[in-house]
């Protein structure tokens, strides 16, 4: 492995989305602090040609296209290989499975079962050394796992935002270490509230918000999944599936795909994007459904509702960038895609069968683009021919949770209706 002492940061610059200014980034910028219209930024990175780096382990092998000040140790690759089993009883000729889990047998070895290993190992790397600020981050779930797994075994100071319904995904090999906080709202509430105790928390000076689909560090880190498909087949796919929560994982995939064509090795950006979501929570399938680049109305007390409904938890933010310029609305416009659905019966159904056909167990959210990839074959919207790859976002929890397990119970629990400074009071207490 290549010491700490010689890597060097990677070297860009960032760019607003609507207006294409270019900047410097000023350590944490999540935002153009020159625009006033809601735009994301991206990383317009000194190396534009896709160069993996074999002298680095794991996710750092895209070290070029991501932006980091470091390496932290434990990292893992998303794992892509050509299906046999679920192409052929879909009757795909180009079917590529992205995988990002635990499958030893394919070379998979994220220790959490999720790709939201890839933007934890992104962001955490972005922070500088120097730091004396607590890293707030807050989730629905697979973030808040992976997060904790990486700053307990790299000594990060974190606050994890969850809510309490969703605590037993914190589960881990062993017990975390003292740097790792979770606080919980109560039972009933859901990612939004999550979301809204955090901000609260960062009205402190002592802690600073992870930043979510704004940081590009969380972007360009789940973006490597497009990369390692890009290695395994040399060309930028006709044609992508992922279940979506916030929609932030295939805005990063465009985002790469878009390097990747202007690099000119892997073809043009043909790429269709097509994202899914689990039925009764369908915010981005109605608002997508509706041309509208504004999300439907959804009351807190429905989307809580809907939010307990589901099986894939994970894909229950109501405040996605869906909308903002760059996000997914852009996204879905620009490569011709579309939003499909599928029920818990669908996940699953897909649960059993994708065991059978490609021999380990994914999560429930994968299981919902694996239904919607079956559907899309099924209404032609896809060909036999087409270059398919299929985003399974974390599985092989079986085989991990097999060797033993401890699960981390939250800190806290608080409403996320209490005033700032309580809350505040309350964690620094800890």
């Amino acid at each position: 492995m290549l010491q700490l002492s010689r890597f060097k940061p990677t070297e860009y610059r960032l760019s607003n989305v609507k207006t294409g200014r270019v900047f410097d980034d000023e350590g944490w910028t999540l935002s153009d602090p020159e625009c006033s219209d809601p735009a994301l930024i991206r990383a317009v990175y000194s190396k534009q040609e896709f160069s993996p780096r074999n002298d680095l382990d794991g996710i750092y092998r895209y070290a070029e296209w991501l932006p980091v000040k470091r390496t932290l140790k434990g990292s893992c690759a998303p794992v892509t290989y050509k299906s046999k089993g679920l192409a052929k009883f879909l009757g795909l000729k180009n079917l590529y499975i992205t995988f990002s889990g635990y499958n030893p047998k394919i070379g998979a070895k994220m220790k959490t079962c999720s790709f939201k290993e890839t933007e934890a190992y992104s962001v955490c790397a972005r922070i500088d050394r120097k730091e004396t600020r607590t890293l707030i981050v807050q989730s629905a779930g697979n973030t808040a796992r992976a997060f904790a797994q990486v700053c307990s075994d790299n000594d990060i100071p974190v606050v994890i935002c969850i809510p309490e319904d969703n605590k037993h995904e914190l589960w881990f090999r062993r017990k975390l270490k003292r740097c790792v906080k979770v606080l919980a709202v109560p039972h009933g509430c859901d990612y939004y509230d999550a979301i809204a105790i955090g901000e609260k928390l960062a009205e402190d000076p002592g802690y600073f918000l992870e930043g979510g689909a704004k940081n590009i560090a969380r972007r360009d880190g789940m973006g490597t999944t497009i990369l390692s498909f890009v290695e395994k087949t040399g060309r930028i796919p006709d044609a992508y599936f992922q279940a979506v929560g916030s929609g932030t994982g295939a805005i990063a995939a465009w985002e790469n795909a878009e390097r990747l064509a202007a690099d000119g090795r892997f073809g043009e950006n043909r790429m269709r994007v097509f994202v899914s979501q689990n039925t009764p929570f369908t915010l981005m399938y109605d608002s997508w459904k509706a041309c509208s680049r504004q999300l439907a109305d959804i009351s807190p007390e429905s989307g809580r509702r809907q939010a307990e409904l589901i099986l894939a938890k994970v894909l229950s933010n109501r405040k996605p960038p869906y909308g903002i310029a760059g996000g997914l609305y852009d996204v879905l416009l620009q490569s011709r895609g579309d939003v499909f659905l599928a029920d818990n019966n669908d996940i699953v159904n897909w649960m059993m069968r994708f065991r059978n056909l490609e021999g380990y167990d994914l999560l429930p959210a994968p299981c919902v683009a694996v239904a919607s990839l079956a559907q899309a074959v099924g209404d032609g919207i896809v060909q036999k021919d087409d270059c398919i790859m299929l985003n399974c976002t974390g599985g092989g929890t079986m085989a991990a949770m097999d060797k033993g397990y401890v699960l981390k119970e939250p800190d806290l629990v608080l409403s996320p209706d209490l005033p700032a400074s309580e809350i505040i009071a309350r964690v620094s207490s800890l």
